[in-house]
């Protein structure tokens, strides 16, 4: 009872706290931006201060001069698709290695003859794969599949998809792995029971109850995998991290371009962390 009335209050403080950013913002906007008739003197004031002075002179030259705003918000486009689109494949990838790693844990005693040697063959072949992936930056994963292997490619949005896909599908797989292997193997038998094979018993039971598991802490890598994509960069993708670096080239001012990307990394990151916290009250409710 204690732990759903503290998910309910972490869930109310997020909303307040996003609620007053949210208020002081356009607030903020209508009271020095918005256009007004018979504007109030103290209210004139306020504006004529505001333009003034110089923090406004700098926000001016790195957002609005030349709409330099727009590298952030193509830069932000960029982020989301790269991100989406890597999440799916890291999802396939890390399915695929979880299922060949925990079937040869769990069927290595039973099967016999050239099944077990393929099947131990692909198991050693994941391991190679999580080993290389896990243990090299995936910024030099980046720029080898870049400059490497993809060498005379120019399409710098599949290439960085494919990198954080890749780079993804490694701990995605872990995650599978350790959600299959925390279900009781009486389940597997309860399938045999029904007459399922192993592979319909992994499909209409085992899977099922292990994503259930393991979905909060895919939707935490999917915020990690947001925070990774501001390497793109060395690529030359003009992600939104690129878009900040870019403001900050053309007005020799870090300041600026580098706290708001900052920003609105943090916005995201909170948004989605709140997504989380509500989808993980849901499945504990669920489990009731």
């Amino acid at each position: 009872m204690s732990g759903k009335k503290t998910n309910k209050s972490k869930i109310r403080n997020t909303l307040i706290v996003t609620g007053v950013i949210a208020v002081a913002a356009l607030a903020a906007y209508i009271l020095l931006f918005m256009p007004m008739n018979n504007i109030p003197s103290w209210i004139s004031n306020i504006r004529d201060a505001f333009y003034a002075s110089a923090f406004y002179s700098d926000f001016e030259n790195n957002f609005i001069t030349d709409n330099r705003y727009t590298y952030l918000l193509k830069g932000l486009g960029v982020t989301f698709e790269v991100t989406f689109f890597a999440v799916l494949l890291g999802i396939v990838l890390g399915v695929i290695v979880a299922l060949v790693r925990s079937s040869y844990d769990t069927l290595k005693e039973e099967l016999r003859g050239f099944g077990k040697g393929i099947l131990y063959i692909f198991y050693k072949l994941c391991g190679v794969y999580l080993t290389v992936i896990r243990g090299t930056p995936v910024v030099v994963q980046l720029m080898i599949i870049y400059f490497v292997i993809f060498a005379s490619s120019n399409n710098k949005v599949m290439v960085a998809v494919l990198a954080f896909g890749i780079n993804s599908g490694a701990y995605v797989a872990e995650i599978i792995r350790g959600g299959i292997m925390s279900i009781d193997k009486g389940q597997f038998e309860a399938g045999r029971s029904l007459g399922f094979g192993y592979v319909r018993t992994m499909a209409f039971i085992i899977i099922p109850q292990a994503f259930k598991t393991v979905l909060p802490a895919l939707a935490n890598e999917f915020i990690v995998l947001i925070k990774e994509t501001s390497v793109s960069g060395y690529v030359g993708l003009q992600e939104l991290t690129k878009g900040g670096d870019i403001i900050r080239s053309r007005t020799y001012s870090a300041f600026m371009p580098l706290i708001a990307v900052a920003i609105i990394y943090l916005v995201i990151v909170m948004f989605f962390s709140w997504l989380v916290s509500l989808l993980e009250r849901r499945l504990k409710n669920s489990e009731r």
